[in-house]
């Protein structure tokens, strides 16, 4: 899931990854905006309603609004810093620590969130898009940009394009390359609305708690690649 980067990976290993940290970023999206009422897995709102502050001499809610940007931009630098900078002294980590620093942002917020509402609610916007943004450019790196998991947008034009192009592309290699794409994007919007309702129905009896269902999953997703990497070495070991 997470061990298998750039061209070592296959369809498999991309719809594993898409539907787990997909299912976390649809659960981060839903519990951010019943918390804070904002985004909090993407940016793309928070450029326009920044211009539209400025615009209103609102410098400061306009400041607000530049530093929601600010920390997606910082959590998917920091990631790609982090990612590199493992490589070169113990690749067996380059996923790991990424992705345990994301679990503990989530159960940060999870925990004190109910208190930063009432004093400080940006503070959770801001972490959350943190988290996604780091979430954003590790999966992107690690699928070599074929997998991304925070926003929709850009796989709906995707897959409105991919589903266009099954009417004139006739030859078997180039369909079943199609499918398999649009495999990943269905697997993908699907557990991103999966996270979502998850998010939606919790919420409404735990609060913000319901962020620990993405800390699962993220723990989850490390241990299956620890067993299955440990199985796969005792497997050579005995064949030789």
């Amino acid at each position: 899931m997470f061990t298998h980067h750039g061209n070592r990976r296959n369809s498999s290993h991309n719809l594993q990854i898409a539907s787990l940290l997909s299912f976390v970023a649809g659960t981060v999206n839903v519990a951010g905006f019943l918390s804070i009422q904002k985004l909090t897995t993407n940016v793309t709102g928070h450029f326009a309603f920044f211009v539209d502050e400025i615009f209103k001499l609102d410098f400061w809610q306009g400041f607000v609004y530049f530093l929601y940007i600010f920390f997606f931009f910082s959590g998917s630098f920091f990631s790609s810093f982090l990612v590199e900078y493992i490589a070169k002294r113990n690749s067996n980590y380059t996923y790991i620590i990424p992705t345990a620093i994301e679990g503990i942002i989530l159960l940060s917020v999870a925990i004190f969130g109910s208190q930063l509402i009432l004093t400080n609610p940006n503070l959770i916007g801001f972490t959350l898009l943190f988290a996604m943004g780091l979430q954003n450019s590790l999966v992107t790196k690690i699928s070599n940009a074929t997998v991304r998991t925070t926003h929709l947008t850009g796989l709906f034009t995707d897959l409105g394009i991919e589903l266009s192009q099954l009417f004139f592309y006739r030859e078997a290699s180039a369909r079943e390359k199609l499918f398999t794409s649009i495999k990943l994007r269905l697997t993908i919007i699907s557990f991103f609305f999966a996270g979502g309702i998850v998010g939606g129905i919790f919420y409404s009896k735990i609060g913000l708690h319901v962020l620990l269902f993405g800390v699962f999953a993220l723990i989850w997703g490390l241990i299956y690649d620890s067993v299955k990497l440990r199985l796969l070495r005792l497997t050579k070991k005995y064949r030789h």
